[in-house]
């Protein structure tokens, strides 16, 4: 009876899911019984091949999905591909946003060059991006940092999981005072 109240509660709440606290507040069972009846429930849909959804935990909350491998019937029903959404722009200012978080537009302009005051409004509409708080700067700033659909969006379980990104700042030191250098020789010579 307890994955039955589980499989309905995760349905009623659809793409938000429900986190283990939520759900062992809610159904007040002792700890033993919940993760015994999520992980069977879990295996339920993993062993049923007749199934079109199957539970995963994402971003901290557990959800239920569709299955990866019905993509193309899903892709039929839908009109536009989730994957050409956004727009290489979109996806350079959301990456500085997951890999920065919390940052301001402000930031976020000086890191691409140009301002990106219309990407930000596009991802927070699509709930990729949420504002988090103020920085303790002048005016104080929105602060940006990504939400659990950027989560799910990916595939990833936590921020932990974006991939590691080693920039090479000594170098790019080197070369940049290399090249003043020679530009200001250049101009005395």
């Amino acid at each position: 009876m307890v994955k039955a109240i589980i499989e309905g509660l995760l349905f009623l709440k659809g793409s938000d899911g429900l986190s283990y606290q939520e759900l062992k507040e809610i159904i007040d069972i002792d700890d033993d019984e919940l993760k015994k009846s999520i992980k069977e429930l879990y295996n339920d849909y993993l062993n049923n091949t007749n199934r079109g959804i199957q539970l995963e935990l994402l971003g901290e909350k557990f959800k239920l999905t569709t299955k990866p491998e019905h993509l193309n019937y899903y892709k039929k029903l839908v009109a536009e591909e989730q994957e050409s959404n956004l727009t290489q722009a979109a996806l350079e200012t959301l990456a500085i946003i997951a890999y920065n978080e919390p940052i301001t537009r402000i930031e976020i302009d000086e890191i691409r060059g140009v301002n990106s005051s219309y990407l930000i409004r596009k991802l927070l509409i699509k709930g990729l991006i949420q504002e988090v708080g103020r920085a303790e700067t002048a005016g104080r700033p929105r602060q940006y940092g990504i939400t659990n659909t950027f989560l799910d969006y990916f595939g990833l379980n936590s921020i932990n999981d974006l991939p590691k990104v080693e920039l090479p700042t000594e170098k790019l030191e080197d070369n940049e005072t290399d090249l003043f250098e020679s530009r200001y020789k250049e101009k005395n010579e």
